[in-house]
């Protein structure tokens, strides 16, 4: 009778022990099998030599042994995810018994996922309970908790042990349990917990967001719940970029009260976690492009270059080359450099640009936007400190504190572009500080102390203080940023919006143009089709690298250039300087610092700091990207100061060369004008000159003299007259010709001559 029971019993055997078994089976035949050079059998036992606890199963060599095992693991993972660790545990058990006594195994899988790999937005119910690997970016995350797997509980009464297990949701195997700690066995005695005899596992969860890049436009960014365990805490940080393959499960709510809901919270329980490169955006690059990309330098010269790329930039913006160019640099970006001591040089380059309403500004930002492999947008008033750079909020089901990062943080290696920037509040703008030159957000709040990384560059547009810009103050009271700040951005753009009859005409038929174009009109329709589109990275229409635009000129198009940005950008070499673009750098930066120390009075020009000189060499490496050279030339060099003569001359500051003076160039001679003579209005400048002095020389004795003159009161006139001698290179400066100068500056009140000194008055 015994027999025949048992005979009943294995009759009676459930068809999931029999479906367990099987699956053993097979999979134990996949991992003792040879899969090309993949032997899991060696795998394995290199794991249990570095003592690792995960094993990488290839879903495309597990497809390619079984497609219904490689199909079924996805869809069933609480059935086959199972049996493939038995599986596994079998043949780590044969090889070294002890080594699962230490510690759990975990499988990850890695190769193919087919559609079970999509972004958070498309994680929706057909996916409850399969295994998934889903991409996105960090924003909060958790501090890493001990969670109880196994209670060890000691009798006295008894003198006997007993031992709980604990399993949640989370858990793969076996269904919840219940959290109650056990107080007394089944005779009513006492127990006492033995918490030095529990074992405990490491537990974090953290939020991941969808893509920015990625997120349908109007649209809020999806997340979910991600929770890591035992060796996966710990692997990421809010800002990070990460591919997560995980089972996707449903937890049951309990609102307050009513016991349980019919709503259900979803997350993802991880089984690995990858981090993904900053170039998720990266443009895919064809045979052809990088033939088109590689040729462009080589055809075009430098200066037309630039050019091409600032007119491809923002085809739709008339005028503002400058700018457009300014910005071309910007996107290509410096050096970054860490030195052995642990200093970190950024590389990134920060742009301000002010000016009067309806320039354009803000057309601009989008465009950087839009050309940019990875940006931010904010605005002023929309945005707070804590909203740009980190925030330490607290969970509302653990009531832990969660680091969230700011919208600085999610855009490391990319771009912030920051609108309405003179809006923001002077507490918020303080935040701002050190990302700009030190790339970190360091957050001291709640008992948490952390350094994310914010690697960025940061462009802003601003409204003057008045609306206007008003041309009777100077720069920085128009506006109204702290010196701090503003050497901070390594260009600074003023856009004024002045009255001219050629330039109003050319900007009414270029916007007239572009509403009277017919191929520039879409319907909404087509505007939304588009947009899907592009969220597919369906962008056969864009795949040719020139377009036509207004009066026959070709610009490359916006697809075209992002590749070439990219391409320029992610060479394998970094740009070394040459000595003839240091002196050519270093000459023109003293240049510039004498220039403002002489005119030390005049409040109204920009500071010039050693962070000008930096923003010349990044700029220089920046063209020296653009041009794919090895070095940076005096090419280079010239095209950056060129710029920066634009922003450190904005107003006030003007620094001719030794052929202005030779030409003789009015305007110029206009601004180096004495600045006591700009400020106290139209007195006798330059216009009026000492008799038999050449306006050249007068110009030349205006520049020079105040250099001469300072920290200090007076001056000999024969050691005025024997550094004269050597202003002019043919050394024509006479004594005679510094005796006329001095009695017609004493004649204005300039300067006094009394036994044979020049005194200041």
């Amino acid at each position: 009778p015994q027999r025949t029971s048992r005979a009943g019993v294995e009759e009676e055997m459930e068809p999931s022990e029999e479906t367990q078994a099987y699956l053993k089976r097979e999979f134990a035949r996949f991992l003792e099998e040879q899969h090309g050079n993949v032997n899991y059998d060696k795998a394995i036992e290199e794991l249990i030599a570095r003592g690792d606890r995960r094993l990488p199963i290839d879903l495309n060599l597990l497809r390619s042994f079984d497609p219904d095992l490689a199909n079924g693991l996805l869809r069933d993972p609480a059935e086959y995810l199972t049996s493939l660790r038995e599986a596994v545990f079998e043949v780590i058990g044969v090889k070294d018994p002890k080594f699962l006594s230490s510690g759990e195994v975990h499988i990850t899988l890695t190769g193919g996922f087919g559609f079970h790999r999509i972004s958070p937005r498309e994680l929706l119910s057909p996916f409850l309970g399969k295994i998934v690997n889903v991409e996105g970016i960090v924003t909060k995350c958790s501090c890493v908790r001990p969670k109880v797997a196994k209670t060890t509980h000691f009798c006295e009464a008894t003198g006997s042990f007993v031992t709980r297990e604990y399993r949640d949701v989370t858990s793969a195997k076996g269904m919840p349990t219940s959290t109650v700690y056990p107080t007394k066995d089944e005779s009513g005695n006492l127990l006492t917990t033995e918490y030095g005899l529990c074992s405990y596992r490491d537990h974090q969860s953290f939020s991941m967001q969808e893509m920015p890049e990625s997120a349908p436009a109007g649209q809020l960014p999806r997340s979910i719940d991600v929770v890591l365990e035992d060796d996966l805490v710990d692997l990421c940080k809010p800002g990070d970029r990460v591919s997560v393959v995980g089972i996707y499960k449903a937890i049951p709510v309990r609102s307050v009260g009513a016991g349980q809901s019919g709503v259900f919270r979803t997350v993802l329980v991880a089984l690995s976690l990858y981090q993904l490169s900053k170039e998720v955006a990266a443009p895919a690059l064809s045979h052809e492009d990088i033939k088109n990309i590689n040729e462009l330098p080589r055809r075009l010269d430098p200066k037309t270059l630039l050019a091409l790329l600032g007119k491809s930039f923002a085809p739709s913006i008339c005028g503002h080359e400058n700018i457009k160019r300014a910005l071309i640099l910007l996107l290509l970006g410096g050096s970054e450099k860490n030195l052995k001591n642990g200093t970190h040089i950024r590389g990134d380059i920060n742009c301000l640009m002010v000016g009067d309403p309806s320039v354009a500004k803000s057309q601009l930002l989008r465009c950087v936007l839009g050309v940019a492999a990875y940006a931010v947008s904010t605005t002023g008033r929309g945005s707070s400190g804590v909203g740009l750079t980190a925030a330490v909020t607290t969970d509302q089901d653990s009531g832990e504190r969660k680091l969230e990062a700011g919208a600085m943080v999610l855009a490391d290696r990319g771009v912030v572009c920051i609108d309405e920037f003179d809006k923001m509040n002077d507490a918020d703008r303080v935040a701002i500080h050190e990302v700009m030159e030190q790339q970190t957000v360091t957050i001291a709040k709640a008992g948490i102390h952390a350094s994310l990384n914010a690697r960025c560059s940061v462009v802003a547009a601003a409204n003057p203080i008045y609306g206007n810009y008003d041309h009777s103050q100077g720069v920085t009271r128009n506006i109204n940023l702290p010196d701090s700040l503003l050497s901070r951005f390594d260009m600074l753009f003023i856009v004024l919006d002045q009255s001219d009859t050629k330039v109003d005409r050319a900007i009414s038929s270029h916007v007239l143009g572009m509403h009277s174009s017919e191929k520039q009109v879409f319907s909404t329709k087509a505007i939304l089709q588009r947009d899907t589109a592009l969220v597919q990275n369906n962008t056969e229409t864009e795949s040719s690298m020139y377009l036509a635009h207004n009066a026959g000129v070709e610009v490359l198009s916006k697809r075209f250039l992002q590749k070439y940005l990219y391409y320029a950008k992610h060479r394998p070499w970094q740009p070394a300087l040459t000595k003839e673009a240091e002196g050519f750098i270093a000459e023109q930066y003293s240049q510039w610092r004498v220039d403002k120390a002489a005119d030390s009075r005049n409040r109204r020009t920009l500071p010039i700091t050693a962070r000008t000189l930096e923003t010349m060499i990044r700029l220089s490496t920046a063209h020296a990207k653009m041009r794919m050279s090895k070095s940076v030339d005096i090419v280079d060099a010239t095209v950056a100061i060129e710029i920066m003569r634009l922003v450190v001359e904005a107003e006030g500051l003007a620094v001719p060369n030794a052929v202005e003076l030779e030409d003789g160039n009015e305007e110029n001679e206009t601004m180096l004008e004495a600045p006591e003579t700009q400020q106290n209005g139209p007195g006798p400048g330059v216009s009026n000159l000492p008799t038999g002095i050449s306006r050249s020389k007068f110009v030349v004795f205006q520049r020079r003299f105040p250099d001469l003159m300072f920290h200090r009161e007076s001056i000999p006139m024969d050691e005025l007259c024997s550094s004269a001698a050597s202003w002019l290179e043919d050394g024509s400066f006479t004594r005679s010709d510094v005796e006329n100068i001095v009695s017609h500056m004493q004649g204005i009140n300039k300067l006094l001559v009394h036994d044979g000194e020049v005194h200041l008055i």
